[in-house]
């Protein structure tokens, strides 16, 4: 849409902090006009009943590692970047991070190249990058190869200073067993965001890395340490510290609801808890197993494991992160939409538009279970 005037009805808006009901929402040559009370507004140009369905700004995924049946580690390019956006537009997604796992050195220099030159080209969708590893901890691994984890060198950290230059935002997920306090504070300085996962460090260790510079915690729970009665590990930091925003895996398998529930609870502000899906190459297709560097990871019943029954990723879309959040868990729909928009989008620096754009907004169902972004033609 690019001219004249649409007006919804019968539904509500969220704007990126708080979330309207009982208004009509009126956008003119793609912009938001006006919002008033259904009572007293007047139609403008075509009318769409929204039916109880919620009209919101499209999704920030934070942790994307794959989409259309393909992983972005497969294939580090410009061509798969394009099909990973695209099938996580289809499922809401505005803009994300594609994420490299644990690779070689090789492999992590062509992702940040793909990257940068998906960026150059406008690609849409392409907010940066996320390199999950190699600088974590072989105890915490997880799905990651272990083989491949190692410490930070000052190639390293030069190649990954050199990158947050060209990239609107790098973020990088790091371990203190593998990762000096003194690196974690030139990466800060660079720009990047610095995110602890997959360690086992301990509180005490997590809060100086928080002190030199991490701000975010990568799949809360997960690959972690932690939140013990006398040791409350890197769990307990990212909830006690306000100063860490923490990712979310919430499908109900990788956090119990009850947990989640707790750590929403007790989160210290002004860090915030946000949605991230961790998908892999199954998201928006039907397939039923990929290949990941070889180990074939199979879905089913929504969950994706190793053959040893390691968890692989996430067979989850924001969609139904948020649904999970409201209906199991008991967060106001309105946070939990802001954890899957507004959250990650300050974090990594993106500030809504000011006016609202008809091209970014996405119609969420009542139900909570499909979306969909705003019809082309008015």
């Amino acid at each position: 849409m690019t001219s004249g005037s649409v007006t919804f009805r019968n539904g509500a808006l969220f704007d990126g902090g708080r979330l309207h009901f009982g208004q009509a929402v009126v956008f003119h040559d793609g912009a938001l006009a006006a919002l008033e009370p259904e009572e007293r507004a007047k139609n403008q140009g075509q009318v769409i009943d929204l039916n109880g369905d919620t009209l919101c700004p499209g999704y920030v995924d934070l942790q994307v590692n794959g989409g259309d049946g393909v992983m972005f580690n497969d294939d580090p390019s410009v061509e798969t970047i394009r099909r990973i956006t695209d099938a996580h537009r289809r499922l809401g997604v505005a803009s994300l991070l594609p994420t490299l796992i644990t690779d070689t050195p090789e492999k992590t220099q062509a992702a940040i190249q793909a990257a940068t030159e998906a960026v150059r080209a406008g690609v849409p969708g392409v907010a940066g990058l996320h390199l999950e590893g190699p600088h974590l901890s072989v105890a915490r691994k997880g799905a990651h190869d272990g083989a491949l984890i190692r410490p930070m060198e000052d190639a390293d950290l030069t190649a990954l200073i050199e990158a947050a230059g060209e990239l609107p935002c790098l973020k990088v997920t790091l371990a203190p067993e593998s990762v000096s306090e003194q690196q974690v504070k030139a990466l800060f300085d660079a720009g990047i965001l610095v995110s602890l996962g997959h360690t086992d460090a301990d509180f005490a260790t997590c809060q100086r890395y928080a002190a030199a510079g991490a701000r975010c915690v990568t799949h809360l729970f997960n690959a972690m340490s932690q939140l013990g009665s006398r040791e409350p590990g890197l769990v307990g930091a990212a909830l006690a510290n306000g100063s860490f925003s923490a990712g979310l895996i919430a499908d109900g398998i990788h956090v119990h609801p009850e947990v989640m529930r707790a750590a929403w609870a007790a989160k210290t502000a002004p860090g915030q808890i946000f949605l991230v899906s961790d998908a892999m190459a199954v998201a928006g297709t039907d397939q039923n197993a990929f290949g990941l560097e070889g180990r074939r990871i199979a879905r089913t019943d929504g969950r994706l494991t190793l053959e040893d029954g390691t968890l692989a990723g996430a067979d989850l879309d924001l969609t139904t992160a948020i649904r999970n959040l409201v209906t199991h868990v008991g967060v106001p729909l309105q946070e939990a939409l802001a954890a899957a928009t507004t959250y990650p989008a300050s974090l990594i620096g993106q500030t809504a538009a000011q006016p609202l754009q008809y091209a970014s907004m996405i119609r969420i169902s009542s139900g909570l279970d499909t979306c969909d972004w705003l019809p082309v033609q008015m």
